[in-house]
């Protein structure tokens, strides 16, 4: 995460928990909410499912990931049983007791204003992240990565070898 988030040094039990050692972060694993009657524990990978299906919501998304994982979501979309690629691809994210925060990695459709997707794609995570896990999201990070041409497509069909269209 580049932005800095609540830094906890003492005894309080709420925020993003971060150790700054020559620029390490050390995320707490899992986020709670305390009430008289009990904790709720919410794991990262639920909130990362979350902010991808919000992501992808908004108009303009081509895809998420940058190198390594879209490459390794390619590879995974043709093994038999596997549909599409995973909603976390692209989405790294950090939980603590009240707070959330989020680094995103997307590819954009040719011809879409990129300060409105992004904005978009804010409002959309932030919305559905404290919606459905009551945690306050400090940080929404986006990297576009790509741009999605349309003749990407046509060249994409014309490598993967099919002699029908």
């Amino acid at each position: 995460m580049t932005a800095s988030v609540t830094e906890k040094t003492g005894g309080d039990a709420g925020g993003v928990s971060r150790a700054r050692v020559a620029g390490a972060v050390s995320p707490r694993e899992g986020g709670q909410l305390a009430t008289e009657l009990g904790k709720t524990s919410i794991a990262d990978t639920v909130v990362a499912k979350i902010v991808g299906m919000a992501a992808r919501e908004i108009p303009g998304i081509y895809g998420m990931g940058a190198g390594l994982s879209r490459t390794l979501g390619a590879v995974r979309e043709r093994l038999p049983g596997v549909t599409g690629p995973g909603v976390t691809q692209g989405v790294s994210v950090e939980v603590g007791e009240r707070q959330a925060a989020v680094d995103l990695d997307l590819i954009i459709e040719y011809g879409s204003s990129i300060p409105d997707v992004a904005a978009g794609v804010r409002r959309n995570i932030i919305h559905a992240v404290e919606k459905m896990c009551g945690l306050d999201v400090v940080e929404v990070n986006i990297t576009i990565d790509d741009v999605h041409m349309p003749s990407d497509d046509a060249a994409e069909a014309a490598v993967s070898g099919s002699r029908v269209e």
